[in-house]
């Protein structure tokens, strides 16, 4: 009677313990997908200032050799 009784405990334990470490790996997945789309929006907003800047330039005629 002993030795099924450890063994319960020990698997109550361990499911609880993935349960535990689960949690955590959603957790983390949602952090860094709001990493990644804040890095994107940044990403997409220096494009943005870059394709202004290039059109300025090329508005006025300006090259990078000039």
């Amino acid at each position: 009677m002993y030795w099924p009784m450890i063994a319960v405990v020990l698997g109550f334990a361990g499911i609880a313990v993935l349960g535990v470490l689960g949690i955590r790996v959603f957790i983390e997945a949602q952090r860094l997908g709001r990493e990644v789309a804040h890095t994107a929006e940044r990403i997409n907003r220096a494009a943005e200032d870059l394709e202004r800047a290039a059109a300025d330039l090329a508005r006025d005629g300006e090259t990078l050799r000039s």
